[in-house]
C-alpha cells in the first residue's frame, strides 16, 4: 500500500445537511406522534420509525466530521483498513466512524545527546549533532513504523556513532576527512540518515555535528599534541620561507656582481641567514670591522 487521498467534503455542507435531516426527522416524529395520540392512522407510527432511524443514520454521518489544522494530515482507517490521508487543512467530512489519526506534517529539531564514541584512529571523542526533519508521507509515517518520532531518535544516535567511527578527529593528511571538517561531514551525516529515514516517510532536511571533543581522559594529551602539530607546521613553513629568501638573497649578491663569494663563505652566508630567518628571537648583530676574510 502507498499514501493516498481519502474521500471527503466540506465539513461545513455536511453539517448543515445533517443538522437539516435531523430537524426534518424531529418534526416528522413529534407531529406523527401527536396524531396518532388524536385518533390518528396507525400507519403513522411506521413514520415514527422511520424518523428516528434517519435520525441515528444522520449522527453516525455527521461523526466523520473532523478539522484538519495546516501542516497536518489525518490517516483515515475504516474498521483498520486504510482509506486514504486527508492533508488539505479545514473542516472536512470523511468516511463516519473511522479511526482519525493526527501526524504532524511541520519541519522538526532533534538534537542527540552528547555520545561517547572512538573515532577512526580509536581516540575516545565527544560527539553530539542536530537533525532537522519533517514527514511527507503519512501513511509511512503511520504504519511502517511503531514511532516514527523515537525512530528517527535512535537513527540518527546510530549515525552519528557511525561517522565518528570512518573519521578521525583531526586528519594529519591532506587528502583525508576529518570530524572537524564541517561542510563535508555534515553532508555524509545528512544523506546517511536519508536512506535511513525513507522507509518511515520522513524527510531530512539537515543534519550538523553540534558537539565535538576528544573525552576528558585524553583531552589533556591531545591538546599537547596538536599543540606540537601546529609548532612543526609553522617552523616547517618558516624554513621553507626562510630557504627561499636566502636563495633569492645569494642570487641578487651574484647577479649584481656586488660581492663574491667561495663556497666556505657561501656556506657561512647560508647558515647565518638561516639562524636569523628561522630562530624564535631576536638575534645580536656582530659588525666584522676587518675585512671580509679577516
Amino acid at each position: 500500500m502507498e499514501l493516498k487521498q481519502a474521500w471527503r467534503m466540506n465539513g461545513f455542507v455536511a453539517l448543515i445537511g445533517g443538522l437539516a435531516v435531523l430537524a426534518i426527522c424531529v418534526i416528522a416524529g413529534i407531529t406523527s406522534v401527536v396524531v396518532m395520540a388524536d385518533g390518528g392512522s396507525a400507519a403513522l407510527a411506521v413514520v415514527v420509525v422511520l424518523a428516528i432511524v434517519i435520525g441515528l443514520a444522520t449522527l453516525l454521518a455527521m461523526s466523520g466530521l473532523t478539522v484538519v489544522g495546516p501542516n497536518e494530515a489525518r490517516v483515515v482507517q475504516f474498521f483498520g483498513r486504510y482509506v486514504g490521508s486527508v492533508s488539505e487543512p479545514g473542516f472536512v467530512s470523511v468516511i463516519p466512524l473511522a479511526d482519525k489519526q493526527t501526524i504532524s506534517l511541520r519541519i522538526r529539531n532533534f538534537e542527540t545527546q552528547t555520545l561517547k564514541v572512538n573515532d577512526a584512529d580509536g581516540n575516545p571523542v565527544e560527539i553530539g549533532a542536530v537533525v532537522v526533519y519533517r514527514v511527507v508521507d503519512s501513511f509511512k509515517a503511520a504504519f511502517a513504523v511503531d514511532d516514527y518520532e523515537q525512530y528517527v531518535a535512535t537513527q540518527s544516535e546510530a549515525a552519528v556513532r557511525h561517522l565518528a567511527t570512518i573519521h578521525p578527529y583531526d586528519a594529519h593528511e591532506a587528502d583525508r576527512i576529518s570530524l572537524r571538517d564541517g561542510a563535508t561531514v555534515a553532508e555524509e551525516l545528512t544523506d546517511e540518515l536519508r536512506e535511513r529515514t525513507e522507509s518511515a516517510g520522513i524527510e531530512i532536511i539537515e543534519a550538523r555535528i553540534t558537539h565535538l571533543a576528544y573525552a576528558p581522559e585524553i583531552a589533556q594529551a591531545m591538546l599537547v599534541r596538536q599543540q606540537a602539530s601546529q609548532v612543526v607546521a609553522a617552523r616547517q613553513q618558516i624554513v621553507e620561507g626562510a630557504v627561499g629568501m636566502v636563495g633569492l638573497a645569494l642570487d641578487r649578491l651574484s647577479d649584481q656582481g656586488i660581492v663574491e663569494l667561495d663556497d666556505e663563505r657561501r656556506a657561512q652566508m647560508v647558515s647565518n641567514l638561516l639562524v636569523v630567518l628561522c630562530g624564535d628571537r631576536a638575534t645580536q648583530p656582530v659588525v666584522n670591522a676587518g675585512s671580509l676574510y679577516a
